[in-house]
Order: structure tokens, then C-alpha cells, then sequence
């Protein structure tokens, strides 16, 4: 954390344990088309933008939605569980507060929408911890390349080399990467299957927060 004024979070699966979720809504979403769900569907969709997933979804299944009325029906879907049931992970509330009594700047990058972002941030009680929150639908490209990054930067007012990136998925932190900032790759039980090549890429690897009680800030 040497010279870090920034820190940038992802949102589901990084501060929330919210990927089963999102898992689940892909095998109903499609099990009320009869549709099969691919063995490789995550790794497909993971690192796209929401509208890019929707029309993912209207291309790859052939449906005939739109894909406006896909992502509804997501968000839809989602809602109850974002209102009641998502939690933190273990750790995140403490680590904010002490990012925040060492003057570092919190700001979130995230792929879901910003109706839920919000939801669950309150719900959980950390909503007023952030300076900034940006969204994927802000950018034209999904989290493999580093425009989000780079705009969350820019809202904090920090330089992209002062910032560093907490993130769950390989390509997320392959583009915050590119975007020439530090990440810290946090274990995800839905992202397990590619914990070594996330450990390679990261500049450090936590399984919880609680692993950050001895890093330097």
C-alpha cells in the first residue's frame, strides 16, 4: 500500500458474497426457456458489461427478447436478494473504516447495476464509506480492458499509478493491470478453478481481509 492514495473495489464476489446469486438467475433465467445451461457460461460472461451479457444471452440462446428486457428481468430478479440477503464478506466494514482513517479514498468499479450497488451498500451499511461509484454501463468496454478503472480513477482525482485494485476474476484484474494499477486478487469460492493464474497476475493475494491486518497502509 506504499504510495497508494486510491483504493478501487469490485462489488460482487470481492465485497459481497453475492456470485451464487448471479449463478442461479443464469440456470433459472434459462431453465424457464428449456434451454441447456454451457459448462463454460461464466467464463464467457464474467468480464463482459451487463448489456454485453444481455445480448450475449439474446445471440448464443436465440431469444427472442430484447436486451433491455433481459437486463429488467435480471435486475428483477436480483432485487429480492440484494434487498435482504447479501452480506459482506468477512472483514470488508473494518478494513474500509481503516482505509478511511488513513485518508485513502474508496471508490467501487463495478459491472451490476446501479440500483442494486446502492441497495446493498446501505443495507450493509458501508454505502457513505465510498467516494465514488462507477458503474460498466459509464464505459463501452467490459472489465478485460481498463476504461473502468481508469474512470473510477479519474473520479477520485488520483492518478491511475497512485490507486490500487481489489478484484475476483482473472480478466478484471488483467485489465486494472493494464490500466498500470496495483491489484490484490481476493478469493471467491465461484472464481476457485483459477486462483493460480489470479495469484501470477496479482500483486497480492488475500483469502480474506482479515490477511491485510499485517499489510503496511
Amino acid at each position: 500500500m506504499k504510495n497508494i492514495k486510491a483504493a478501487i473495489f469490485d462489488l460482487d464476489g470481492t465485497l459481497i458474497d453475492s456470485m451464487g446469486v448471479w449463478c442461479k438467475i443464469d440456470i433459472d433465467f434459462l431453465k424457464k426457456r428449456n434451454k441447456a445451461v454451457p459448462n463454460n457460461l461464466k467464463k464467457e460472461i464474467e468480464h463482459l458489461t451487463f448489456e454485453e451479457c444481455a445480448n450475449y444471452f439474446k445471440n448464443t440462446f436465440n431469444l427472442k427478447e430484447s436486451p433491455e428486457s433481459i437486463m429488467k428481468e435480471w435486475n428483477d430478479m436480483a432485487y429480492s436478494e440484494y434487498c435482504n440477503n447479501i452480506k459482506l464478506k468477512n472483514g470488508v466494514e473494518t478494513f474500509l473504516n481503516l482505509l478511511k482513517s488513513k485518508n485513502i479514498k474508496i471508490g467501487l468499479a463495478t459491472s451490476n447495476t446501479l440500483s442494486l450497488v446502492e441497495i446493498v451498500l446501505k443495507n450493509n451499511g458501508i454505502y457513505d464509506l465510498f467516494d465514488s461509484i462507477t458503474t460498466i454501463s459509464e464505459v463501452k468496454r467490459g472489465k478485460n480492458f481498463p476504461d473502468i478503472y481508469l474512470l473510477a480513477s479519474d473520479k477520485l482525482n488520483t492518478s491511475p499509478k497512485e490507486c490500487i485494485v481489489f478484484e475476483d476474476i482473472l480478466p478484471a484484474i488483467e485489465g486494472a493491470k493494464s490500466a498500470g494499477m496495483k491489484v490484490v486478487g481476493v478469493y471467491d469460492y465461484y472464481s476457485k478453478d483459477y486462483t493460480k493464474n489470479i495469484k501470477a497476475k496479482s500483486d497480492y493475494y488475500i483469502n480474506k481481509y482479515d490477511d491485510l491486518e499485517d499489510l503496511a497502509i
